[in-house]
């Protein structure tokens, strides 16, 4: 039997989202400052630029975490790690190094709450089943998912989709019926969820952050002639092709972002 105090019921923190166990709390305020960091602690609230944390809900079932994302649990909660002999973990280790993710994601399950590490970035709760076939991760997005969910390492369709698209040749797929969160630097309200029916869009730079694996991604000229592509000062673009979805954010080179320097 536990009580945890001063946490959901705290003036100063608020439920963002909330699905399938998961709850995404956010600090109104930064309270932990100094007087030489207070001014910026200020505005940054003024500027959504907060604290956030993921809580999940175990009532029986078992979760997908992230490496090192979990900072404490309460209740009867058991981790383990999804490895199944030494040919496994190699395997998982060599997935994880080509999509630039941790080699094992340990699971969690029982009963209990559990609290995942604080962040600056925005934790954004997607309903896989409504991808087609599929989530595919920009690198360093997944935070957390209901263990039910699969987890597999796609590559693309060719080469130059990797070199010109500037999108990696690997990426992580998330399939099946579930949530899952990610850990994103542009909140839900800024990206643009564009659905496609058998059409085509084309984006100039690495805005896409994910996208559905029924598309077929490639990269091409943006016009049918090289000199037509020199006039419009666009040169290759990346192009999604086919049935589903495509997340865009407002700015590209998101991995290059300064919330880092504030201290997560």
């Amino acid at each position: 039997m536990y009580k945890i105090n001063n946490l959901l019921e705290n003036d100063d923190i608020r439920v963002a989202d909330s699905k399938a166990g998961m709850k995404v709390i956010e600090y109104l305020s930064d309270l932990s400052v100094m007087p030489s960091t207070a001014i910026t602690a200020y505005y940054c609230s003024r500027m959504n630029v907060r604290k956030r944390q993921l809580l999940i809900e175990l009532n029986g079932n078992e979760y997908t975490l992230s490496s090192g994302a979990m900072q404490w649990f309460v209740g009867n909660i058991e981790a383990v790690a999804d490895v199944k002999g030494v040919g496994d973990f190699l395997g998982k280790a060599i997935k994880g190094s080509v999509a630039k993710e941790g080699a094992v994601k340990p699971k969690y399950r029982g009963n209990g709450t559990l609290i995942l590490e604080p962040t600056y970035k925005h934790i954004l709760l997607e309903d896989v089943s409504s991808w087609n076939n599929g989530m595919v991760l920009d690198d360093g997005l997944f935070l957390a998912c209901e263990a039910k969910l699969q987890h597999n390492i796609v590559a693309r369709s060719n080469l130059s989709s990797a070199i010109l698209g500037n999108e990696g040749l690997f990426n992580l797929k998330v399939s099946g019926e579930g949530i899952v969160a990610l850990e994103s630097p542009v909140p839900r309200e800024e990206l643009v969820e564009v659905e496609l029916q058998n059409d085509v869009l084309k984006v100039d730079g690495n805005f896409a952050i994910a996208w559905s694996d029924s598309l077929n991604f490639t990269v091409e000229k943006s016009t049918k002639s090289l000199i037509g592509s020199a006039i419009s000062a666009e040169g290759f673009v990346n192009v999604y092709r086919g049935t589903g979805k495509v997340l865009l954010a407002p700015v590209k080179n998101l991995k290059a972002s300064n919330i880092a320097t504030l201290g997560v």
